[in-house]
């Protein structure tokens, strides 16, 4: 059968009026004009891949499935049909779904899907692998899991505080394993050095770290012996099932922990359940008022505004530590500054758009403070009484950043050359700014009152003559008040 044919027969199965013009597209974005009485037989294996993409196109469906499109094919044919789905695809407004084993024809589509052993993630369709955090009490074994998506200091300790919350109180003792994230060097009793967030950590649940030697497992036998009941009771329990979230992943295991920790004991009485409520819990320290919270240390300059940046927020300390280095303590809630080991401000973490400002009006020098009794409708109105031209530059300076505190410094500087110039000259300077740009700069006012104060204040004293010379006349500038 000539390729003409199948696509007749696909025209006369397809029964629409358009059938003939769609068939004549797609044979031409395939280019198949010269094949088009060849027996498929007499063509290459690029050109029946063209042929069978054709027969999936001439009904222009809104998705088309391509299973390994270029199996058995060499790489220029290969690189000919994906070049002609891609082609088509954009022609036809398609959607192709393919499916390959290859990597690099992977990488050519919009959005990639992984499949693993029939599991999905349902956002990138990657594969994340999952860690398993265990631990134990050691008289009852009671245990605790969670799964936490990397091996970090912060997934280490929120497991670690999920923990305690879970056991409801603290054991005097901690014997973690030999991981950086507990301890940064390891050499036996006299010469251990533990990781400085997680001894921070102990020293606020009140718990000794007493870090296991290095490979002897005798240190911490029933973790090693839980951990591998956990393989069999809980990882390979789940095994088989697809979780598309932490959040839903430790649910899971939460549902089998609590079966596991109920189970009973086949040599003694009762469960690692009963056992740790009856006689090891009661000999807990109890919970600290306050979860710990993972902190990060970082150094900041102080500015000249008296403020620091951290993540882009601006937070103030005392004024007198201008351009002093300091340390600062981030969490996920508070920010603490210490200069010297000793904390000279805290503030309430900032959210949202960069750029926010926490002052504290202690930290100001007394004469930046009265700052405060201005804002901006007052310095509208008060640029109002002087003139038109005064309150468009003072506006435009009031709305040229992206916070509005942070121009009252300009705003009280136009206020001071008021004073010292007069009112008229100010608003003089300010209509000559306004020739030049739409968003004068208080520099620029400044300057034009610096260099041409004399000249200013002439064309005032002319216009104001001008002006009682024709008795009842007003000018332009009365009309815009």
């Amino acid at each position: 059968m000539q390729i003409l044919q199948t696509k007749q027969l696909k025209k006369y199965y397809c029964e629409s009026p358009n059938v003939t013009r769609a068939v004549d597209d797609v044979v031409h974005v395939l280019a198949l004009e010269d094949k088009l009485k060849s027996m498929p037989n007499n063509l290459s294996g690029g050109q029946q891949q063209r042929v069978a993409i054709a027969r999936a196109l001439v009904t222009k469906p809104a998705i088309l499935l391509a299973d390994e499109p270029t199996g058995n094919l060499d790489s220029k044919s290969s690189a000919d049909v994906l070049g002609l789905l891609k082609l088509t695809g954009e022609k036809f407004n398609q959607t192709i779904v393919m499916i390959t084993h290859n990597n690099d024809i992977a990488l050519l589509a919009d959005r990639i899907i992984h499949i693993e052993d029939g599991r999905v993630d349902p956002d990138t369709g990657e594969i994340i692998k999952a860690y398993i955090f265990v631990g134990v009490m050691t008289y009852s074994q009671y245990a605790y899991v969670e799964a936490c998506m990397d091996m970090k200091q912060k997934s280490w300790i929120n497991a670690h505080i999920h923990m305690y919350e879970y056991f409801g109180g603290v054991a005097r003792i901690l014997v973690p394993e030999n991981c950086k994230t507990a301890v940064v060097h390891n050499g036996g009793f006299k010469g251990q050095q533990i990781n400085e967030t997680y001894q921070e950590m102990a020293e606020h649940y009140g718990t000794a770290i007493i870090p296991a030697r290095v490979r002897p497992p005798k240190d911490k036998p029933n973790a090693e012996g839980t951990v591998g009941n956990i393989s069999t009771w809980i990882t390979a329990a789940l095994r088989n099932e697809q979780f598309f979230s932490p959040a839903e992943l430790n649910r899971a295991i939460r549902d089998k922990l609590e079966l596991f920790n109920q189970r009973l004991f086949q040599k003694k009485e009762g469960s690692r359940r009963s056992l740790f409520l009856g006689e090891e819990k009661p000999l807990l320290a109890p919970l600290p008022a306050a979860r710990f919270e993972l902190s990060d240390w970082k150094t900041a300059t102080v500015q000249f505004n008296y403020h620091i940046s951290v993540d882009g927020m601006l937070y103030s300390v005392p004024y007198e530590y201008i351009k002093k280095k300091v340390d600062v303590k981030v969490t996920d809630t508070t920010i603490e500054i210490f200069y010297n080991h000793n904390r000279i401000a805290s503030h309430r973490r900032l959210k949202g758009r960069t750029g926010q400002y926490s002052t504290v009006t202690e930290h100001m020098p007394e004469d930046h403070q009265k700052y405060l009794e201005w804002n901006g409708g007052r310095f509208r109105k008060w640029a109002e009484r002087i003139g038109i031209n005064t309150y468009t530059a003072v506006n435009a300076i009031l709305t040229s950043k992206g916070v509005e505190q942070q121009t009252y410094r300009s705003c009280m500087g136009l206020l001071k050359l008021a004073e010292k110039y007069s009112d008229a000259l100010l608003e003089a300077a300010c209509k000559k700014a306004l020739s030049y740009t739409a968003s004068p700069s208080y520099k620029s006012i400044k300057n034009i009152l610096v260099t041409g104060s004399d000249k200013l204040a002439s064309k005032t004293t002319d216009t104001k003559a001008t002006q009682k010379a024709r008795g009842i006349t007003r000018g332009a500038d009365y009309y815009r008040r």
